[in-house]
């Protein structure tokens, strides 16, 4: 007699790296190729699964992705079945501003507690939010305004 696993399809399994194309709606996956043949780029990080939304429609497969965001991704492009591991460690409260740093992580030092020459937000006399020039908006640290609806960010 057979033993349970003998029925299992093989693709479905945990693990399993195939195209988007075959696989089914509603399937949990990660390590997403952007383009065919590139490469895993979307889903890496521990913790994180996305999940395919709708059957293929024509060459496109709708994912959404663990922002919330749900992307047309090529059917060719393949991924793996599964969510990333170890998903407590966002929650790994550090000791030590030391232990920061050996990540890579350097300090943010923000813009009002500079001088004017280090930043546009810098200088003034104790906590001035205008940073002695009143009227003036605030500004990035390349000297676009900030505020007020401003576009920063490229589309």
């Amino acid at each position: 007699m057979m033993g349970p696993m003998a029925h299992l399809d093989v693709n479905s399994q945990i693990g399993s790296c195939m195209p988007l194309a075959a696989m089914r709606i509603g399937t949990i996956i990660h390590n997403i190729e952007v383009n065919p043949g590139q490469g895993g780029k979307l889903v890496r990080s521990a913790g994180t699964s996305a999940k395919i939304l709708k059957e293929p429609i024509s060459r496109y497969c709708l994912v959404r992705l663990p922002s919330g965001d749900e992307k047309l991704i090529d059917t060719r492009c393949r991924a793996t079945i599964g969510s990333v591991s170890n998903p407590s460690h966002g929650q790994k409260k550090l000791r030590k501003a030391g232990q920061s740093r050996w990540l890579g992580r350097r300090p943010v030092v923000r813009g009002v507690a500079m001088n004017p020459v280090d930043h546009p937000h810098g200088g003034g006399e104790g906590r001035s939010k205008s940073s002695g020039n009143h009227g003036r908006t605030s500004l990035t640290p390349w000297g676009k305004p900030c505020k007020c609806g401003y576009k920063t960010a490229h589309p």
